[in-house]
């Protein structure tokens, strides 16, 4: 089995303001089809993640750590 790239840090919850995941900044239309796509695609979304998530950040929407509660 070929192993697929994967951004994903297991911290899976939707942020309901962004819609984006706080782990890693993937929409959920992007984990749904995730296996779908090709190497490629995959990757040119990865690429955008780390952006995603500092401008949800800096808009004070997205908690990058997730505190234990």
């Amino acid at each position: 089995m070929t192993s697929i790239s994967s951004p994903c840090i297991r911290v899976c919850r939707i942020d309901p303001d962004t819609q984006l995941c706080d782990g890693c900044g993937r929409t959920v239309g992007e984990i749904r089809e995730w296996r779908l796509m090709g190497e490629a695609e995959r990757l040119a979304i990865m690429d955008t993640l780390k952006d995603r998530m500092r401008e949800a950040t800096e808009v004070g929407r997205l908690d990058p750590m997730p505190e234990a509660v």
